[in-house]
């Protein structure tokens, strides 16, 4: 049977661009998932992932890569990586529901010097006090007959200056062996390894990075609040400070954070500080500024509308863009959906524009989605760009929209465009 140098478990924006990174450097890699059609597409040549084309993945294919449904393969990897997601449970609180599942299938088919490496984001001490133990259940030992280690993902969808390759990987062993190990595996396909003491300070190093850009983008959304009561351009402002070449890095506003990472890390180092018996208040308030923000931009669209002496209910709203980035067709944690959550229950008439987004539903309710720009930007009563995504024609927008609520500030301002 075929042996594998690396079996990802997880296919989806962090597992493929590793399997692209690790097939183009002549490793034999296989990918492990649950879903069927994931699977199907794969085998098939169909990418789902923004930053894999299918030409991407055809190659791959032709690299030896396979994905598949079987765990047994796991038998015959030299190395298992594990990037499942990390939720949020309904209470906020981590959900490491698949990382266990997924551990407890490497444990049934682990092989004595097998590597494993989870890149799943987490809470630091999740690689020793969780996957060890399961992984142990093997009868193999963590440090002497298999190596483990933790390298947090670095995936930035849509990013076309960093990828994998060109992006430092940080790499934290169990022990010195597991370190150097792993520090040895991913070396062959990514420019820089950055080797830390242990997993704990590989997990933290991935949830300080996320943390550091949650605080200032509260701190920046917060300011957006009262500089609109203050008369105060926030975006000149920002502008302007961002000439200084030291001590100063720019974050800009905007109606929501979304992604897997900001809305989400953080909230795993909070869990984390809170098990110490007090709470991470720097975390705690930005996460509430920042999820407040999607209410904040409906008042300013009611704002908008009584200007016009128009009532939201009844009033035809059209959202542009509703991914959580620009460019891409990922939905995850968008703030789009809080925001028309709200403009429903106001009764607005809602309707949406975005070249990635073909079907779009809030709470149940089917959103219409509008195909020419031009029209439906002149047949609204308000616009509300909550997305920059290149393929709009802002011009279009500024000149045919009736009134506009621009809350990524890449817009003129005018009678009729405000910005948030």
């Amino acid at each position: 049977m075929t042996a594998f140098d690396l079996t990802i478990i997880g296919l989806g924006y962090v597992g493929m661009p590793l399997a692209k990174e690790a097939t183009a450097a002549g490793l034999r890699v296989a990918g492990l998932d649950v879903d069927p059609r994931k699977v199907e597409a794969l085998n098939a040549g169909r990418s789902y992932i923004d930053d894999l084309t299918d030409a991407d993945l055809d190659a791959m294919l032709t690299g030896g890569f396979t994905a598949t449904l079987d765990a047994s393969v796991l038998a015959r990897s030299r190395t298992i990586v594990i990037c499942v997601p990390t939720p949020l449970d309904e209470d906020h609180r981590p959900d490491l529901s698949a990382v266990e599942g997924a551990t407890r299938t490497v444990a049934e088919h682990l092989q004595a010097g097998t590597l494993v490496v989870l890149e799943s984001t987490t809470w630091p001490g999740t690689t020793d006090e969780l996957a060890r133990p399961i992984l142990e259940q093997s009868g193999l030992v963590a440090g002497e007959d298999f190596h483990l280690a933790f390298s947090p993902e670095r995936i930035d969808p849509g990013n076309p200056k960093f990828g994998l390759r060109n992006t430092p990987k940080v790499v934290g062993g169990f022990t010195s062996a597991c370190k150097e190990r792993a520090a040895a595996f991913y070396a062959q396909f990514v420019e820089r390894v950055v080797p830390v003491s242990g997993t704990r300070e590989a997990e933290m190093a991935k949830l300080l990075e996320n943390t550091y850009r949650h605080v200032n983008i509260a701190l920046v959304n917060e300011m957006a609040i009262f500089c609109d009561e203050l008369g105060v351009n926030l975006w000149e402002a920002i502008e302007a400070a961002s000439t200084k070449p030291f001590g100063f890095q720019k974050f800009l506003p905007g109606p929501g954070v979304g992604g897997h990472c900001i809305p989400v890390d953080p909230s795993y180092l909070s869990y984390t500080v809170r098990k110490l018996g007090y709470p991470f208040r720097f975390v705690e308030l930005a996460q509430e500024i920042n999820e407040r923000m999607p209410s904040y931009v409906v008042a300013r669209v009611q704002r908008l509308l009584n200007r016009a002496r128009k009532p939201v209910n009844g009033s035809r709203v059209l959202l542009l863009g509703v991914t959580y980035k620009p460019d891409i067709a990922d939905e995850r944690e968008t703030p789009a959906i809080p925001v028309a959550e709200a403009l429903l229950e106001l009764g607005a008439d809602l309707s949406f524009c975005d070249p990635y987004v073909k079907e779009w539903a809030v709470e149940g309710t089917q959103i219409p989605r509008e195909e020419d720009l031009a029209e439906a930007v002149a047949a609204a009563d308000v616009v509300v760009l909550l997305q920059q995504h290149s393929a709009f024609d802002l011009d279009v927008v500024e000149e045919r929209a009736p009134l506009v609520l621009d809350t990524r500030g890449v817009l003129a301002t005018s009678e009729r465009v405000e910005r948030l």
